[in-house]
């Protein structure tokens, strides 16, 4: 095997600066913490190399000699520390995939923090018991089978943010200088396919619940909470936090309130959903201080009338999209529809996600001009 030849030499031009000859690189060259680094600046601009060999100085000044020793062991139980600040879906998210990586990392839990390097992420990320996770869900490669199935693009970014956040905390520690996993890129996701109810099978589906029988639980509740969200165009994080006094009859507003986000916004009394609201507060559900929903989720009823009517299968998020679907097809501009939903930017989002509607609905309507 032919050995390689180095074809120029290394020449030292300043104070920890050095110069390759052959493409005129410079180099950052000094001692760490008893440790010698040699790092490339990326430039062969002499002012350019100054300064970030200033920043490479000053970023191993800051780190600190007593936590160069952390483990792997360590930093997971920082990362784990700092979960209760999320909300609890993104924490079982988070914990999730910190479970994966504790069963699958095999360099060891006693590994320096400092001794990672982004080969060892690269290597975890394509690991077979990682990309084969039996409780994620899983796309084929392309030109693949279902015996070369991996995991979704989706849960992939998951594994990426993870590691990101994971050694972000380390610097934050002062533990390391630079993160291995700035290098992994995340995946553009492929663009789901919603299903979304029409104003009529919505109908049919708060129909069927209602007269169905079941002696564990009314089943009119489960109808009243998806025909709420229907009409309403209301999420079930909305529904959960509705109670009497946030019902206005006098002013025909109502107010909402998002757990994730903790803001509120109001929407009217739509026609449609007067009805619904004056048979609620007739049977005693309107009460101040009380939720106006028994039932929090309402997905196994709506899965189930789906089963029963040979319907594709609706989640209760789809019961929103019925309801902004429903209002382009009768003309409510973007804006209004967005303030509807809560949205703070002017009805950007909406235009974006549902201006394919818009074009259809103009089309059939042109169809109309026969003279």
């Amino acid at each position: 095997m032919q050995s390689h030849k180095r074809t120029g030499r290394f020449r030292k031009v300043g104070e920890s600066l050095y110069r390759y000859s052959s493409n005129k690189t410079y180099y950052a060259v000094f001692r760490s913490h008893g440790k010698l680094i040699w790092k490339s600046l990326q430039t062969d601009d002499r002012e350019l190399a100054n300064r970030k060999l200033k920043e490479e100085l000053e970023k191993h000044r800051k780190t600190d000699a007593a936590l160069r020793g952390m483990t792997i062991a360590d930093l997971l139980d920082a990362y784990e520390r700092r979960l209760p600040q999320f909300d609890r879906r993104t924490q079982e998210n988070k914990k999730s995939v910190l479970r994966k990586f504790k069963a699958t990392w095999d360099r060891g839990m006693e590994t320096p923090v400092k001794n990672i390097s982004s080969a060892d992420l690269h290597l975890w990320m394509n690991k077979e018991e990682v990309m084969r996770s039996g409780k994620c869900k899983v796309a084929l490669i392309e030109g693949g089978d279902e015996s070369t199935a991996r995991v979704s693009k989706c849960t992939y970014n998951q594994y990426v943010w993870f590691l990101k956040h994971l050694f972000a905390i380390a610097i934050d520690a002062r533990a390391i200088v630079d993160s291995p996993a700035v290098a992994l890129k995340t995946k553009t996701p492929e663009k789901p396919i919603r299903m979304t109810p029409t104003w009529q099978q919505f109908l049919t589906i708060v129909d069927d619940i209602r007269h169905q029988f079941c002696p564990i639980m009314d089943v009119n509740d489960s109808a009243d909470l998806i025909e709420f969200m229907g009409r309403g165009g209301v999420g079930t994080a909305e529904c959960a936090n509705l109670k009497g006094e946030h019902i206005e009859f006098t002013a025909k507003r109502i107010a909402l309130y998002r757990s994730k986000t903790d803001t509120g916004y109001t929407i009217p009394i739509f026609p449609q959903l007067m009805p619904l609201l004056d048979k609620l507060k007739t049977n005693g559900r309107i009460q101040i201080g009380e939720p106006v929903f028994r039932v929090r989720d309402p997905k196994k009823t709506l899965s189930a009338a789906c089963r029963r009517l040979k319907l594709p299968h609706f989640s209760p998020r789809s019961l929103r999209r019925c309801f902004i679907t429903r209002a382009i097809e009768l003309g409510v501009d973007f804006k209004t529809i967005s303030a509807w939903q809560g949205h703070q930017d002017g009805g950007v989002l909406i235009a974006k996600t549902y201006s394919h509607l818009r074009s259809e609905h103009s089309d059939n309507m042109a169809k109309k001009l026969v003279w």
